[in-house]
């Protein structure tokens, strides 16, 4: 492809983007289609020859884009904001011409100070502690823009661990790796599965911390747990809080969490604020970022709710010497002369770095902090309509506390139903919204996502959530002992009639087994698998582990089947079990 060629395509493909962006309503949210779809569409193998451009777009529009599922679409209600904006993917469409590999400043010096520029002005703006601002007096601290939360996680986590074995290892020549077993990190039951992860990686415990009915990590529970480690001979070292948690965003309290830690000298505390951190640009906000004085390390990412296309996850640092030294790999192939320099290569895990602070600064600058406000009030004040309209039906309940975009909700039945509303709506097309498990019961997360978000779309979700649900519920009962507290006096009863739907109400597609736990994003498992997650993080985005009965029925068959043949050959291992001993132990 030659200038010209390019031109001529580069701006049939942004007329593309400003006509998908207008007209993203008349596509369904996400596809129905099952997995294997594109391998009929596409060859098997790479073409020998080129191809015209132009049928290479008509491809993608006919066969990928229907396996599209659109973030920034109106009835997105899923996960959390995949952040975007047209000063966005201009500012990466740049970068991407550039093609620079920013791994030290001498390969980029725009690349690493722009970079160090809008990490400070993002903490300024966030309001963080002045320890995390480089340019701050007396600061040994600074961020850098990493791919992802769980890259941020990882790498405090690296570094928490190599300063602890420091510490443990002294003068000695021992190997770093034989400290390994004594180290042990902790993160409440509510934190993201990333944290879980990176302790796989790292070759190190975790110990799970219960929540409380709010979500938040009970800092007693941590408190005793960290002393009953240090008596048994252990070394705590991590400790994760979080801001905004993947459930129901609840915000773990960092200034108790914070006392505890210090009381540890080999505790590096890390907040993972990956969604709810960005909110931190509001001053009503802050309160919940109290304590960050405590933190080591910090991390938001702009892609989740700062309107900056993936990836983008910024991490700051208390002291920038305990990551380099980490991190820190100098071949001689890569060093330069210009030492007051900063290479952001010592800051992470990979060596090449995308110009990632271009697309940032291009959003603080055309938005400006005043715009970026109004963007995130605008989806708390909607997550809030939604809130209110859920408390009002007395068939729905609200199961989180909501302070920013999200809203847990759930009809006042067993989970089944529940899991069916949702698997209703996701096989609809016409939204899409994601469950999770919140004070042990089984939710529906609705999440304010798109940027231009406005009432009506909250009241058109919830007109036809109710129609969904008026099918549901009549074959079920509502749990009168789930009803809940309801803000305002004049509350519509379970006995009123619905409101009307906006438009056409949506269809009601028939559902098999299969596709049911699929578009409830569940998935039947035996009862000793569905034990055994408590000791697991869950991540928002795979499968909530059900104990079906049919799962259980064919199991039990199966036990039968089996103890049968055994008997058969006078062998039988469950010839001493009565009928009543197995009853009780499906219960």
């Amino acid at each position: 492809m030659n200038v010209e060629e390019f031109r001529k395509y580069g701006k049939e493909v942004i007329d593309y983007i400003c006509q998908y962006g207008t007209n993203i309503e008349e596509r369904d949210v996400a596809p129905t289609l099952d997995p294997g779809y594109l391998k009929k569409l596409l060859p098997a193998d790479a073409p020998q020859s080129p191809e015209s451009f132009k049928d290479v777009l008509e491809d993608f529009e006919q066969k990928i884009m229907p396996g599209v599922v659109h973030w920034n679409h109106p009835k997105f209600f899923a996960y959390f904001p995949s952040g975007n904006s047209f000063p966005s993917v201009l500012g990466d469409m740049l970068s991407s011409a550039i093609g620079s590999i920013g791994f030290s400043w001498a390969s980029c010096p725009a690349a690493a100070e722009l970079e160090t520029i809008v990490m400070n002005w993002y903490a300024k703006a966030l309001g963080l502690p002045k320890a995390f601002v480089s340019d701050a007096p007396g600061s040994t601290g600074g961020g850098a823009l990493q791919g992802s939360a769980s890259e941020c996680v990882l790498v405090s986590l690296i570094t928490a661990r190599a300063r602890a074995i420091s510490e443990l290892k002294g003068q000695t020549s021992v190997h770093d790796s034989v400290f390994l077993p004594s180290l042990i990190a902790y993160a409440s039951r509510e934190a993201h599965s990333s944290v879980e992860k990176a302790t796989k990686m790292a070759l190190v415990k975790l110990r799970i911390i219960d929540a409380d009915e709010h979500g938040r990590m009970r800092v007693d529970l941590l408190r005793q747990a960290i002393q009953n480690d240090v008596n048994a001979g252990l070394t705590p070292f991590f400790v994760v809080a979080t801001v905004g948690t993947t459930g129901g965003c609840a915000f773990d309290d960092i200034t108790e969490i914070g006392k505890v830690c210090r009381q540890v000298s080999s505790i590096w505390l890390h907040v993972d604020g990956a969604y709810a951190g960005n909110s931190f640009i509001l001053p009503e906000m802050r309160v919940f970022s109290a304590g960050l004085e405590y933190a080591d390390s910090f991390n938001t990412n702009p892609n989740k709710l700062l309107l900056t296309n993936f990836d983008a996850s910024a991490l700051w640092v208390r002291d920038v010497m305990n990551l380099k030294s980490a991190l820190n790999v100098n071949p001689l192939y890569l060093r330069h002369e210009h030492l007051s320099g900063v290479d952001y290569r010592h800051y992470g895990i990979p060596l090449s770095r995308r110009f990632r602070a271009l697309k940032l600064w291009f959003v603080f600058r055309t938005y400006g902090i005043r715009g970026l406000q109004e963007y995130i009030r605008n989806h708390m004040a909607l997550a809030k309509k939604f809130e209110m309209l859920v408390r009002k039906d007395e068939r729905f309940e609200v199961r989180n506390d909501v302070h920013l975009g999200l809203v847990c909700f759930r009809m006042r039945t067993g989970d089944e139903p529940n899991h069916m509303l949702l698997a209703q709506i996701n096989h609809s097309g016409k939204m899409h919204m994601t469950p999770a498990k919140f004070n042990g019961r089984y939710v529906i997360r609705f999440c304010v996502t798109y940027e231009h978000a406005t009432e009506k779309d909250i009241l058109d979700a919830w007109s036809q959530i109710k129609c969904f649900a008026e099918e549901i519920l009549r074959d079920h009962q509502l749990e009168s002992s789930s009803v809940p507290t309801t803000p305002e006096g004049s509350e519509r009863t379970s006995s009123e009639p619905m409101a009307p739907v906006a438009g056409k109400p949506p269809i009601k597609k028939k559902l098999t087994r299969t596709k049911s736990l699929r578009f409830s994003f569940t998935r039947s498992i035996s009862r000793e698998q569905y034990q055994s997650q408590s000791e697991h993080l869950m991540d928002g985005c795979t499968p909530i582990l059900v104990v079906d009965p049919k799962t259980l029925q064919e199991n039990f068959q199966k036990a039968a089947d089996d103890n049968e043949r055994s008997n058969s050959n006078g062998n039988s291992k469950l010839k001493d079990i009565s009928d009543v001993d197995t009853d009780e132990a499906s219960n």
